[in-house]
């Protein structure tokens, strides 16, 4: 069940200006403006009018900016406490309008945004309930209240609207193909979750937001290790929030992959993998450079490096989670148990330098340097592991062989170009060696299938490229 925030204050107000600028547009010889919603699992035509803007109010269950709320904390209460009154609507028109990344800072999407709608005015129409709530339209909302337009286009709901709808609703709009303005990556795992807390069949949830069952359990996965890195990083006040993960989207979506992988052959490893790379998102490595991280990365490369005030005693062994299951095991792994030390150490110090913010304080400056010799650490051992990685990626030759072909593509563009230009090329060679590429292809295809156990993007775009060649 969704949260019933209740009705706010100017409920009954809203209700009566609806009710007659419906039986305005009904009478109206104009032409009347419709828009479809899905309603109910069916779609329905609902009327279009013009609201103020003033008398609407934002959608305080807004999966838009979920994780965002935690940017200011007391805020966060208040919003909670009496999400109507105006600290509360004010809190979520500053998040509306701020970067979904970091809220301090604003986000240039809105201010294209208010570009357009002062140029072109409001091309899509917004979606409330009766009581003046907006289901859709929230951020253009904001944007017409900064540039001081007076109304809003609206469509208006059935009268028995519930939150529950208000929810599936705005899902359902929001995950449209043509949206325009996409959840970011965080509020995006929230609302996965939050539709399999209400225990739709993960085939449901993957098909609303379009991908496969194996990404929406590996985005279950990377929420609740998240969640996990969270809860250990709080020192007294200070604990980061979730949106501070908000750009390590492909680093924990390969990390998952690899972790699968590695948990085949040794549940220790893959927990051993997950805490080593865990700490390096962290401390904001590369992709790239995380990617050089292997179960034997600390032992071979990083403990030597590591000064003494990051060698903490481990924790005593803690549950840790089964991907695709609902249960845990206890791992007994020292190694495990020292790498999860480590990691908690460095979030502690993050969580402490980023409440700080850059305040000299004793605790601040000890935290901004235990960050720092960490990442120092952690560098200087990646520079073996990445002369080490090289050597094995010799031996693998299949990425490689990919590389080549991608140049000799390339060429073939440039080929095709002069060709034109000269009137040279041999159309008919050239469509056999396309025919002979489309077949070729397709035997990739098939063995990245029976090889590959949870595909990357790329791979995941060739399956679906060859897979619809075949319907």
């Amino acid at each position: 069940m969704s949260k019933d925030f209740g009705r706010p204050p100017l409920a009954e107000e809203n209700r009566t200006l609806v009710e007659q600028r419906l039986k305005e547009a009904a009478v109206g010889k104009g032409i009347r403006e419709t828009l479809t919603v899905e309603w109910r699992t069916q779609p329905l035509h609902i009327e279009v009018i013009d609201m103020p803007v003033d008398s609407l109010y934002y959608n305080p269950g807004t999966h838009r900016i979920r994780a965002q709320r935690s940017h200011d904390p007391e805020k966060d209460l208040t919003l909670d406490e009496d999400p109507w009154c105006p600290d509360g609507q004010d809190y979520l028109h500053y998040l509306l309008k701020a970067l979904p990344a970091d809220p301090s800072k604003g986000d240039p999407d809105f201010d294209k945004l208010l570009e357009s709608l002062r140029d072109f005015k409001q091309n899509e129409p917004g979606l409330i309930t009766r009581d003046g709530i907006l289901v859709n339209g929230n951020t253009r909302r904001a944007a017409l209240k900064e540039l001081g337009v007076a109304n809003i286009r609206v469509g208006v709901l059935p009268d028995s609207c519930t939150w529950d709808d208000i929810n599936a609703v705005e899902l359902s709009l929001q995950l449209r193909p043509d949206s325009r303005r996409e959840y970011s990556y965080i509020n995006r795992l929230l609302t996965i979750d939050e539709q399999h807390l209400l225990g739709r069949p993960m085939t449901d949830i993957a098909r609303d937001f379009r991908i496969r069952v194996t990404t929406c359990e590996q985005d279950l996965w990377i929420l609740s290790c998240l969640r996990d890195l969270v809860e250990r990083s709080k020192d007294g006040e200070a604990q980061l929030r979730l949106l501070d993960f908000e750009k390590q989207q492909e680093k924990l979506r390969e990390l998952h992959r690899r972790y699968v992988k590695e948990a085949a052959v040794s549940r220790d490893n893959a927990e051993l993998l997950k805490e080593l790379r865990l700490v390096a998102i962290a401390l904001n490595f590369s992709k790239t450079d995380v990617r050089l991280i292997e179960p034997d990365f600390k032992d071979r490369y990083l403990d030597r490096r590591l000064p003494d005030g990051l060698k903490a005693a481990p924790s005593a062994p803690s549950a840790i989670a089964i991907p695709g299951l609902n249960r845990s095991v206890r791992s007994a792994a020292p190694k495990v148990a020292q790498a999860k030390a480590l990691t908690d150490i460095v979030l502690k110090a993050r969580a402490v330098e980023t409440a700080e913010d850059g305040n000299l304080s004793e605790r601040g400056t000890a935290a901004a340097q235990t960050f720092a010799s960490a990442r120092d650490a952690i560098e200087d051992a990646l520079e073996p592991a990445g002369k080490d990685a090289r050597i094995r990626k010799r031996k693998q030759a299949a990425p490689d062989r990919i590389a080549d072909a991608c140049q000799d593509i390339e060429q073939c563009i440039t080929d095709l170009v002069l060709a034109r230009a000269s009137r040279s090329l041999d159309e008919e060679a050239f469509d056999e060696a396309v025919i002979k590429l489309h077949e070729t292809l397709g035997k990739l295809a098939h063995e990245s299938a029976r090889s590959i156990k949870t595909p990357g993007d790329g791979v995941s775009w060739l399956l679906d490229a060859v897979r619809q060649e075949s319907v």
